[in-house]
């Protein structure tokens, strides 16, 4: 088994390319990998075109800070607190045509990602049907049904999205890509056999055994995985099942200091380019991250995989 595990740093500059096409993180609200997100500001990636099934608010971090060339998803904001102000100032500001945006619904972006995932050469949907992303996105087509007959019923066709890189916070992961991950999956698993290069940022790393010993939990077979990156809290603020609470209040003092660009600038010093990486913002946030950890317990029954 090869050993794939690297730094954050590591990571990010070996497998993360200018111009490349990134998911950051697939489970919508929760196990978002900002560390990752911080680390691409820090780096100068440029001209990324950002995947975004949910996201929260770290695409709108990385629009900020001048990473992003595109953006593919449905929304581009903060859960807790609105659409998200540097996405906002430069769609209406005189730079808009610096970010191209190729508009989607949540549904019709989960369904591209399926069709990624498993070769299909493209989704036929209905639920696009009388929607104005027909017109802002001239990639999808209307075509009629070839298995009705004497009656008109239009298909919406989706072409496939294969990322260049995804990125996925999980409870766990061994050295050679082996991972388990629990809670709310969004389309975690059509992302990651999509992409063509995955990293993983773990809370823990563990023997083979412990992931073999679940199989249910695995996502995604290890040799999608290219990286696997040992990080506590990389999803901090947003939560992780078992581990995480969300910090919603970081969130909305995120979202309070980037109304204006300034404030945003501001609050990248603080929290992003002004920290020796990952650990130095760990260590910013004190006894905050502490006070986030579930203390509680709500375990699984035990399961039963003899053959015999």
């Amino acid at each position: 088994m090869k050993d794939k595990r690297l730094s954050l740093e590591q990571a990010v500059a070996d497998l993360i390319r200018d111009g490349d096409s990134i998911v950051m993180g697939a489970c919508l609200e929760s196990d978002i990998p900002f560390a990752a997100t911080h680390e691409i500001i820090r780096q100068g990636k440029r001209e990324l075109e950002v995947v975004a099934p949910i996201s929260d608010a770290s695409t709108d971090m990385l629009i900020g800070a001048g990473c992003v060339g595109a953006v593919t998803g449905a929304w581009v904001g903060n859960v807790s607190a609105g659409l998200g102000h540097n996405y906002r100032r430069i769609m209406e500001g005189a730079a808009r045509g610096r970010l191209r945006v190729n508009d989607h619904s949540n549904f019709s972006l989960g369904m591209a990602l399926t069709a990624g995932a498993y070769g299909i050469p493209y989704m036929p949907l209905r639920s696009l049907l009388g929607s104005d992303i027909l017109r802002s996105n001239p990639a999808f087509r209307v075509e009629r049904n070839p298995f009705v007959r004497d009656q008109d019923d239009p298909v919406v066709l989706v072409p496939p999205l294969r990322p260049d890189v995804a990125v996925f916070c999980v409870q766990r992961a061994d050295p050679g890509g082996g991972c388990h991950h629990w809670g709310s999956e969004g389309v975690m698993r059509e992302a990651g056999l999509a992409a063509e290069r995955v990293i993983l940022l773990a809370e823990e790393i563990v023997a083979p055994e412990v992931i073999a010993s679940d199989p249910n939990r695995v996502p995604f077979p290890p040799f999608r995985v290219a990286a696997v990156v040992e990080a506590t809290a990389a999803c901090h603020p947003s939560p992780m099942t078992g581990v995480w609470r969300r910090d919603t209040a970081f969130f909305n003092a995120y979202h309070d200091r980037s109304r204006t660009p300034e404030g945003f600038q501001e609050w990248l010093e603080e929290w992003v380019l002004g920290v020796n990486g990952h650990a130095g913002y760990r260590a910013r946030l004190d006894e905050r991250i502490d006070s986030l950890r579930i203390r509680g317990k709500a375990l699984a029954a035990p399961t039963n995989y003899a053959a015999e």
